[in-house]
């Protein structure tokens, strides 16, 4: 189907390649982004934000239960081309046309699922002590892609102009799709795969409503989708408006944003590879959930009262500690799922970021509408900082400590039989992550 067969065996390392480079060039953007946003929607800027991710975010709910299950019947490699190369599509845009390049983020969400298929491949390629690891190791690399590359786009858009920061940033997009092409091999077994590609797939397959009701008929996996939804839609809200807030209210200047991104980003990734696995390998999986989500709601509260840079910096600590939780959870669903429902599981889950990386952006900028704070300027806010962004804050903190009350009610690993050959009887598994349909 694609050129050749990559290079070497299938391994972790393949997964963190193809996301470092995607979420470099996105990472590039970052003060571009910020210019061009301001620049297209001057009004209600955070409100027509929240708009276009909002409809990115539907669209990749929509979409991550077909991906997923598509890339368990014809393999990972194929969606990991298509995923990137949608994904990156906008990126060239920014310049050239920004109402394009709006219309295309919303677009891309379509196919803005690329985690989802990563999860799919790391599972494919290790076992099940090993996999905690693994999803760390990704999602640290998700976390390392972002420590330079605000900064670096910061100093080039500054030196060099908005120009070239795209350009770079294109051209790393391309560098990651030939990468897929050439160096990256299938992870999904020849006798789990279909390598016809007009073999059928249900429509049910494609219908995320379908997988829903069946979270429905699983305690377990609701469990996970709820804290999953609960504790992401603040997370995704924050991403949206943290650089303004620290530009404005904080009074953080460019270079600080830079340092303050590079210093998280590294405790981001001692966290999720050295104390993740240390963690996992004491508490467990829920335990170390229940742990994420406590430095999550410790650092959403000190973001919301803090008005001082060295709270800011506090907070960003607890933050870098709290981004054990996702990669927690995946490895959580991972385990009770079969080896060929690994990309129907993941995205289920990615799905429901998905949606949450739509909702937040719009939450958030509602909250600031209401509380009359429009950071549409690049200048710090002057006067009262009674009314500055804080309640959204708060508000998410709130929503995180639901969702911690909902995990205490996942019940405890009970997929120590994976280690061994799936067993004969089909009792060992949970109704929902043995249904096909899903």
């Amino acid at each position: 189907i694609i050129l050749q067969q990559g290079v070497g065996r299938p391994s972790v390392y393949h997964a963190v390649v193809v996301i470092f480079l995607e979420f470099f060039a996105w990472g590039l953007l970052t003060t571009p982004m910020l210019t061009v946003l301001h620049e297209t929607f001057p009004q209600h800027t955070f409100l027509m934000n929240g708009l276009i991710q909002g409809v990115k975010g539907l669209l990749s709910f929509m979409s991550a239960p077909l991906i997923g299950a598509l890339s368990d019947v014809w393999g990972r490699r194929t969606f990991l081309l298509v995923t990137v190369f949608f994904t990156c599509a906008p990126i060239p845009l920014m310049r050239l046309s920004p109402w394009w390049y709006f219309a295309m983020i919303s677009m891309s969400g379509a196919f803005s699922v690329t985690f989802s298929v990563i999860f799919a491949y790391v599972a494919d390629v290790t076992d099940e002590r090993e996999r905690s690891t693994a999803y760390g190791l990704v999602s640290a690399t998700f976390a390392a892609s972002l420590v330079t590359s605000p900064a670096i786009g910061a100093y080039l858009s500054a030196w060099y102009g908005d120009n070239l920061v795209v350009l770079v940033a294109t051209l790393i997009a391309l560098a990651d799709i030939c990468f897929i092409l050439l160096a990256v091999p299938e992870s999904l077994p020849d006798k789990m795969r279909l390598n016809n590609w007009g073999a059928p797939i249900s429509w049910e397959q494609a219908d995320p409503f379908t997988s829903l009701k069946k979270v429905g008929q699983d305690p377990t996996v609701l469990l996970i989708c709820i804290t999953v939804f609960l504790s992401y839609l603040p997370e995704a809200g924050q991403y949206s408006s943290f650089f303004l807030y620290l530009r404005q209210v904080i009074n953080f200047s460019s270079t600080t944003i830079a340092v303050f991104i590079g210093v998280v980003g590294i405790l981001s990734i001692v966290a999720q590879t050295l104390f993740l696995t240390l963690l996992m390998r004491t508490l467990g999986n829920k335990n170390t959930v229940l742990l994420g989500l406590g430095f999550q709601i410790l650092q959403l509260a000190w973001y919301g009262f803090g008005s001082e840079p060295w709270m800011i910096w506090a907070a960003g600590a607890v933050a870098a500690m709290s981004s054990i939780t996702f990669p927690a959870v995946s490895a959580l669903v991972s385990q009770s799922a079969d080896p060929d429902k690994q990309g129907v599981v993941q995205g289920m889950i990615t799905g429901i970021r998905g949606l949450c990386n739509g909702l937040g952006p719009a939450l958030y900028g509602f909250i600031f509408f209401l509380f009359n704070v429009e950071l549409n300027s690049m200048d710090p806010i002057q006067g009262d900082f009674t009314l500055i962004p804080g309640p959204p804050f708060l508000l998410g903190s709130c929503t995180v400590v639901v969702a911690f009350l909902v995990a205490l009610f996942i019940p405890e690993k009970r997929s120590s039989t994976k280690r061994a050959p799936p067993p004969a009887s089909d009792e060992d598994f949970e109704p929902l992550l043995q249904d096909s349909i899903v």
